[in-house]
């Protein structure tokens, strides 16, 4: 229960990566808001839509009064450059970078001591494959954005991205070349990036002799 009194915001967090982290984090004690477009029992709701993004952040803090961890999650649309149109390309940067981005800056006046954010970017922040732009230039956005937000919220929250490779969210076991390619022999899986996750958010100042120290 180290994560008892600790509140957990994840976006996305109905399916894949996203539920598996929210799970994990609710498995340790902590309060969990999920926002997701796919029905279920959290926020249901488009964070392409500034409303839903204000209407979200409100009813947290609401409820809690702080945030202490931030997960920004939710998958933007993969749609290349044959393919997608105006509107798909800027609905994608929309839940992949101005969401993000939208909802720290809603919760920062309310980011608890020793609060941490971390955003799921992706390989393809750095290498990409044919026709998937739209996906591509989003995850490369929450990759700099996070570096941005670092600086800004110095000495009140830590941000850091994660950025998986091949994740197989229904846990499948791959050999052969499959598995090789990977440099840790095997092809990952949600615990994977949901362990990282909670090892960014387990960092205190303090900790087993750790210091932080600010400039």
């Amino acid at each position: 229960m180290e994560y008892k009194d600790k509140v957990a915001v994840v976006t996305g967090g109905a399916h894949g990566i996203g539920r598996c982290i929210a799970e994990e984090f609710r498995n340790r004690g902590a309060s969990v808001e999920v926002i997701d477009i796919r029905e279920g029992e959290h926020f249901i709701g488009d964070i392409s839509k500034k409303e839903v993004v204000e209407t979200f952040a409100k009813e947290i803090i609401d409820k809690y009064g702080k945030v202490d961890y931030i997960v920004n999650n939710a998958q933007p649309l993969m749609k290349g450059l044959d393919e997608c149109t105006w509107e798909e390309f800027q609905y994608a940067l929309a839940v992949g970078v101005t969401a993000p981005f939208y909802l720290v800056k809603l919760l920062a006046p309310h980011l608890a001591e020793g609060a941490s954010i971390v955003n799921i970017s992706s390989s393809r922040d750095r290498m990409s494959q044919p026709q998937t732009e739209s996906y591509t230039a989003a995850k490369g956005g929450i990759a700099a954005l996070t570096h941005a937000l670092a600086v800004t919220l110095r000495g009140k929250a830590r941000v850091n991205s994660i950025s998986p490779g091949w994740i197989d969210t229904d846990y499948k076991e791959y050999d052969g070349p499959d598995a090789l390619q990977q440099p840790a022999g095997r092809v990952g899986n949600p615990m994977d990036i949901a362990n990282m996750v909670l090892f960014l958010c387990s960092i205190y100042h303090g900790d087993h002799g750790w210091t932080l120290k600010h400039p």
